[in-house]
């Protein structure tokens, strides 16, 4: 639900409406998939996201036993071009607003 912000004269204001409309955390989730192997999802961690071996492992062994992992937290902007980006690598990557879960 998006709530309009006034203006002191009781004008919608549309930056307002914007504004609410991209804010709050967005969530990149990556699930797990019977394609790629384990390795290659760490290399795209540490490519796409600048992540340390330790901490690529640790997300790829997150999807492999839980069937997720929450990879990025952010603004649904960046959110989105990261989801893009990890499909463009052939990733199972999805948007998930913070408010879903």
């Amino acid at each position: 639900m998006i709530f309009s912000q006034t203006d002191p004269l009781g004008n919608p204001s549309q930056q307002g409406q914007t504004a609410l409309a991209t804010e709050g955390h967005w969530h990149v989730v990556v699930l797990n998939d019977p394609v790629n192997l384990m390795s290659y999802v760490v290399l795209v961690f540490k490519k796409v996201f600048g992540f340390d071996e330790t901490k690529a492992r640790h997300h790829m062994l997150e999807v492999h036993e839980q069937g997720r992992s929450v990879v990025w937290t952010g603004v649904r902007e960046q959110a989105e071009a990261y989801v893009f980006t990890l499909q463009q690598w052939h990733l199972t990557a999805v948007l998930e607003s913070d408010e879903a879960r």
